[in-house]
């Protein structure tokens, strides 16, 4: 397995990983987006620590990843149907 050690910082904090090398472009585009939204929390809301930030963040990426999730199922079963309705008119016209 091809491991890599590296450090991410986030919330000024920071953490040492290993992963696999094809997981470090992810990992630290992941770290610099969370990065990127605590600041922009820091310059709208008031807050008594970064951890108050950090929650907001986890929050908002949460939420985006159900309502993702979601929108992949629609598009999933929707598929799934017009699939069958082809599928049905094919065998019908053979």
């Amino acid at each position: 397995m091809d491991e890599l050690s590296i450090t991410v910082v986030i919330a000024d904090r920071p953490y040492k990983l290993t992963i696999s090398r094809s997981e470090e472009e992810a990992i630290r585009k992941a770290a610099a987006a969370i990065d990127d939204q605590i600041e922009k929390y820091a310059s709208y809301f008031q807050y008594k620590d970064k951890q108050d930030l950090l929650a907001m963040v986890a929050l908002q990426f949460s939420t985006s990843s159900i309502e993702f999730e979601n929108q992949l199922k629609f598009r999933d079963q929707e598929l799934m149907g017009r699939l069958s309705e082809i599928d049905k008119v094919l065998t019908e016209s053979l």
